[in-house]
């Protein structure tokens, strides 16, 4: 049973570095303001959806993908990482350039991808899997998923008890995190290449 506890937090915890569920909360209050709060709960709920979709396509698809353009997960691993350095450091030196939408329609895009199923999920899935296994993988990326759909159910009451800077506090340190898994992969990726 501790071998599954252990095997579940390894895929667990780089998963939610990468979808960041608090930062998504705040990304999520900024979308369509004046919306009716069903269907901000409709788009959200869409978003996960997609998230989840686009991901576990990614999984099964993705190395299949690699085949055919002539890269391997080393490539990737490189390229990824350094997309998630940028955008952790955007996060931690850039503050609050957020993509926000006026459109009412936000579930699908931006927020199923690449907001939750972004370069950081997709990079940190195709490790993974080969790291822990399809099962492990698809499960930590469903409870993570679980939490962002519950966080953007009550995004208003989490607002309340953390407060606009507790989120961003935290969303700060979620970024620093998934800087070092940014430098992390573009080292693996290095000397695997």
């Amino acid at each position: 049973m501790r071998n599954f506890g252990e095997t579940f937090l390894v895929a667990f915890i780089p998963l939610f570095v990468a979808i960041d569920p608090i930062g998504l909360i705040a990304i999520f209050m900024g979308f369509a303001p004046n919306a009716s709060r069903e269907h901000r709960q409709k788009q959200g709920l869409l978003g996960v959806i997609t998230g989840l979709l686009v991901a576990i396509g990614f999984i099964f698809l993705g190395r299949f993908i690699f085949k055919a353009l002539g890269i391997s997960v080393a490539d990737f691993q490189v390229a990824g990482g350094l997309i998630l350095l940028g955008l952790a450091a955007r996060e931690l030196i850039g503050g609050d350039e957020r993509p926000r939408s006026g459109n009412p329609d936000f579930g699908v895009v931006p927020l199923g991808m690449p907001l939750i199923a972004g370069p950081a999920l997709l990079t940190a899935l195709l490790i993974l899997v080969d790291t822990v296994g399809v099962g492990f993988t698809i499960l930590s990326l469903v409870v993570n998923l679980a939490l962002v759909d519950i966080g953007f159910r009550y995004a208003r009451r989490v607002e309340k008890v953390m407060g606009k800077q507790g989120l961003k506090g935290v969303s700060k340190l979620i970024a620093l995190l998934l800087a070092a898994i940014a430098v992390s992969l573009i080292r693996r990726g290095w000397v695997a290449a």
